[in-house]
């Protein structure tokens, strides 16, 4: 059974995944929230084992699969060569493996815009820093608990509480839990 299968990926939890796929059939969508500029993301892994022979992937546009040429070429030919099909909404382009040269250069030449907008955007960003910073306006990016704060979560974990639910409580991650709690075992193992 054939079927038309979604990609969706956004960089950050503030935009909206649902506007890139809308009025577009799919049977299932995977969605990815991380930056493009590598292939390791859970939502396309899943994907990439899902789909089979005859199966079409609906893209969006080409950044949102891949910000790097080397990543959406491999991709984009590694699902060709299993039969999958792979249709570009925004650029209304489809790739099956048998394409001709004019919609392999065009892979190319798109997917090479896409690396170097995103090359652009760093850049953009460095300089932004390094203005804010000579300006003394840029002090990085600041903790999200206060030292007392943080010595209450260290308490209550030392008390057994759960870190998930310390983690709601406190407005933080649970990764950020974890890194305070390794920030306190560093400073009290340093010498």
């Amino acid at each position: 059974m054939v079927q038309r299968v979604g990609y969706v990926r956004v960089s950050s939890g503030d935009q909206n995944a649902s506007r890139q796929l809308d009025g577009v059939s799919v049977e299932r969508t995977f969605v990815d929230q991380a930056s493009g500029r590598n292939a390791e993301r859970p939502g396309l892994k899943a994907m990439l084992e899902f789909v089979r022979d005859g199966d079409v992937v609906v893209v969006h546009s080409m950044d949102r699969l891949a910000r790097n040429l080397d990543d959406l070429r491999r991709i984009v030919q590694e699902l060709t060569a299993r039969g999958v099909r792979i249709d570009f909404d925004h650029e209304h382009l489809s790739f099956t493996g048998e394409d001709a040269p004019m919609s392999n250069l065009l892979l190319s030449v798109m997917g090479a815009f896409a690396e170097f907008e995103r090359a652009l955007i760093h850049e953009r960003q460095l300089e932004g820093i390094e203005l804010a910073k000579r300006q003394g306006v840029y002090r990085g990016r600041q903790r999200s608990l206060d030292p007392d704060a943080q010595m209450q979560l260290r308490l209550r974990v030392s008390l057994g509480e759960s870190k998930s639910r310390l983690a709601v409580e406190y407005g933080i991650s649970r990764q950020s839990v974890y890194r305070y709690l390794r920030a306190a075992e560093d400073r009290t193992s340093s010498p």
